[in-house]
């Protein structure tokens, strides 16, 4: 593919000298060439750097005012063969007043002069001691004479026309205020934000600026990349942190060490296609544009065609096998108890709702039928029922593995569900006489008989006994159509249709550990509450279900018991399938990127013709299933990413041609 719509970003933050323009322009040159090299397109240092954020009341001396203006022109000259974007702190005299600003530079040429809007008057920081507040240059001046020319001065937007990828920048404490530059600059066209700055190291202070910074990138859907002044300030009454942040829409992508003795760069890649698609899909982000954006107050100012990478080599940017779930464990147990909790809470406000006196429950052993028995046991909980008041139906037939029956038997005794067990061996020969079917053909037919003769015994148990058929299908398999239409398909109530097969993995080590791990992470003086009647037990069976491959079990096991069916065998792993979903419909990634990005997530784990054929086999399945999900049961939203019929719309007849010929081209 021509390019993957990734702009490599960098904040610096530099060593310096207060008041030595000379060896700052050195520094700053340096660390450009440093970015540059690293494959960043953007490049933002921080506020006042060419003289330094302390300086005080040398900021009214001419001698250093126009040692930056040297030093500016000395980094134009030295950066006019770099293809990328510079974004530096520095102040402009204009009309006899004192403006703090950020250059905006572009392969030698200097783009635009934007002011920090509203200079800080704090107990920290008396800037408007020296400085002019930038918003009363609103429609003032359109530009200033800087170097024999023309620059372009004031609200200032810049957009590379040819990716129609557009640049703002709102200076240090102008992110914080209740009504940032950088919100009004995104509603208008930007999709990157940079931010220099000039941020104190107080207790607790890089968590919030992480947080703001996280914050604004989420709610305005885009790229945020902060550079701050760092520890070789002045610090006579306040230490910089030298804080630097690159962040999209929520998500931490780069981060560097406070308090640093040396250039201190952090870089990653923003996905600026990424960014489109979301701002595309989210209308309220479109709405709120509509009213809010005032593209009257910003000068567009176009620019040289952006470092767009093209291909996956050197990539900064890591990408997680897992994207729904954070890889650091606090946050990991958090998404878990919510994912969690919000399944059980769906469950029980449902059947509250209808009035149903029991949960009706098919009980396999595997993977998703028993996140579903567990969550019917909480959501009994939540309704201070007892465990009896689910029927839990154990149903063999031609497939069941010895391994899958005993844990679905200890599971439902351990909870202490109202248990029973009905063969289908019998009923679905019967079947298969009915309709003409030979049992020794093992094809479609024999297995999805099965599934369907499941689903009517649930259905019917479930009018019987006044109660509520609680279904098991996750959202892995219904992406993927891995299910029988009219079989498993269907339930009166699925809580698992938010969850994909491998964060029920994840949810399953979770249970085992905080719900069943005999309070050793209560803090000190909490007792732990017993989920059931032997914890224990139940906890070396939930890790018997994980450790068994996930199979439907509907052709018969071999001569020892064992399953002959390995669903992953067939389909390929689900942890890549899940990969593919979520940045197929939550980033929008078109296949050829998305196997580029998949490939270099799992290069240690698959090859790459491996990888193609799975993406390939994910677009044919996802577009010929989607009749399935049109009529699925309701069931609570977990993550982002849900199929639900109201949710996601896709025509059941769509064609998945455009997609695997672009795929399959790579």
């Amino acid at each position: 593919m021509s390019q993957l719509g990734l702009i490599g970003a960098a904040g610096v933050s530099p060593v310096l000298k207060v008041g030595n323009t000379k060896f700052n322009a050195k520094e700053i040159i340096r660390c450009a060439e440093a970015s540059y090299a690293q494959g960043a397109g953007i490049i933002v240092f921080p506020e006042l750097c060419l003289t330094g954020a302390t300086c005080g009341d040398l900021f009214f001396q001419d001698s250093l005012y126009q040692g930056q203006l040297a030093a500016l022109k000395e980094i134009l000259i030295a950066t006019a063969e770099l293809d990328c974007v510079i974004i530096l702190g520095m102040y402009f005299r204009l009309e006899n007043r004192l403006f703090n600003c950020a250059a905006f530079l572009q392969s030698g040429s200097l783009l635009g002069l934007v002011p920090k809007l509203f200079p800080e008057d704090t107990a920290d920081s008396s800037e408007t001691r020296w400085f002019a507040p930038g918003n009363v240059t609103i429609g003032s001046w359109g530009s200033v004479t800087l170097f024999g020319g023309e620059v372009p001065f004031g609200n200032l937007l810049f957009l590379d026309p040819q990716s129609e990828f557009g640049i703002g920048i709102e200076v240090g404490g102008d992110l914080s205020l209740p009504i940032s530059a950088g919100s009004h600059l995104c509603l208008a066209g930007a999709h990157i934000i940079c931010n220099p700055t000039a941020s104190p190291a107080l207790m607790g202070e890089d968590a919030r600026r992480q947080i703001t910074v996280l914050q604004e990138s989420k709610k305005s859907l885009c790229g945020y990349v902060l550079a701050s002044a760092g520890i070789y300030e002045s610090t006579g009454q306040t230490v910089y942190s030298g804080h630097c942040l690159v962040s999209e829409s929520g998500t931490l992508l780069a981060e560097t060490n406070t308090l640093c003795f040396q250039n201190n760069i952090a870089i990653s890649e923003i996905d600026c296609e990424s960014l489109r698609y979301q701002r595309t899909k989210t209308s309220s982000f479109q709405r709120c544009a509509s009213a809010y954006s005032h593209s009257e107050y910003y000068l567009t100012i176009p620019i040289a065609p952006l470092r767009i990478k093209t291909d996956a080599s050197d990539l900064k940017r890591r990408y997680s096998k897992t994207p729904y779930i954070p890889e650091y464990p606090t946050a990991e147990k958090e998404y878990c108890e919510t994912a969690f909790g919000i399944q059980a809470a769906g469950l029980a406000r449902r059947l509250s709702h209808v009035g149903a006196k029991r949960i009706v429950l098919g009980v396999s052993g595997g993977l998703d039928s028993t996140l579903s028995l567990l969550v019917a046991a909480e959501a009994m909980k939540l309704l201070g029922q007892p465990a009896s008041d689910i029927l839990t139906i154990t149903m063999p037939g031609f497939g069941t593995s010895d391994m899958t029956y005993r844990n679905a038997l200890t599971m439902m005794a351990s909870i202490g569900t109202e248990t029973r067990e009905i063969p289908i061996r019998d009923s679905v020969l019967q079947h298969f006489r009915d309709i003409g079917h030979d049992p020794a053909v093992h094809d479609s037919a024999y297995e999805n008989a099965q599934a369907r003769e499941r689903t009517q015994i649930l259905m019917d148990l479930a009018n019987k006994e006044h109660g509520l058929h609680l279904g098991t299908g996750d959202l892995s398999e219904e992406a993927l159509g891995w299910s029988t239409f009219n079989g498993d398909h269907m339930s009166m109530y699925n809580v698992n249709g938010g969850v994909q097969k491998t964060l029920i993995r994840y949810i399953l080590k979770w249970f085992i550990s905080e719900k069943l791990g005999r309070g050793k992470n209560l803090p000190a003086g909490q007792k732990h509450v017993s989920f059931c009647k032997d914890d224990e037990l139940l906890a070396k069976t939930l890790q018997s279900v994980l450790d068994t491959p996930v199979s439907p079990e509907l052709l018969p096991p071999d001569e020892n018991g064992d399953m002959t069916q390995k669903t992953e065998e067939a389909l390929g792993p689900y942890l890549l399938h899940d990969f593919f979903l979520y940045h197929a419909i939550q980033t929008g990634m078109p296949p050829a990127k998305l196997f580029v990005i998949a490939c270099e997530a799992f290069r240690d784990d698959f090859d790459k013709e491996f990888v193609k054929a799975c993406l390939a086999r994910f677009y044919k399945r996802f577009f010929m299933h989607q009749f399935k999900r049109n009529c699925g049961p309701d069931g609570p939203k977990v993550a982002p990413l849900i199929l639900a019929p109201a949710a996601f719309v896709m025509p059941s007849d769509a064609d998945p041609t455009l997609w695997l010929d672009e795929l399959l081209a790579q």
